[in-house]
This record gives structure tokens, C-alpha cells and sequence, in this order.
């Protein structure tokens, strides 16, 4: 079997590994509230998904310390 004769050098592996990065993910605006939602997917604030309610959500009411 073939082993490698020298050792790679960093810039050369570096090199190799320049295109793997972190790529940002797309978002996309809920139409009923406007917050960022990925594309596809219910939105996680109001529970509507193409302009339908699809979820009802529970709201947490803030309790105030004394």
C-alpha cells in the first residue's frame, strides 16, 4: 500500500480545506408577522405557514417578581 513520503505542509492543507466553510442559510419573512423564518417551515412566532394558521401557540404570561 502507498504511504505518503513527506508530510503535508499547512498552506497546502488549508488549501484543500478552503471550501469548507459555514454557509448562512437563507431566511425568509413570515408574511403574517414578519419575522425571519426559514424557508419551508411554520414560523416558529405565530404558527402560520403560507398565510394559514396551521399551529395555535402558547402565549407565557411574564410573571412580575415583587
Amino acid at each position: 500500500m502507498a504511504n505518503p513520503k513527506r508530510r503535508h505542509s499547512n498552506t497546502r492543507t488549508r488549501l484543500r480545506r478552503s471550501h469548507d466553510f459555514l454557509v448562512l442559510r437563507s431566511l425568509s419573512k413570515c408574511s403574517h408577522c414578519g419575522a425571519a423564518v426559514l424557508p419551508h417551515r411554520v414560523c416558529d412566532a405565530c404558527g402560520y405557514y403560507r398565510g394559514k394558521q396551521v399551529i395555535t401557540l402558547k402565549v407565557k404570561d411574564k410573571k412580575e417578581k415583587d
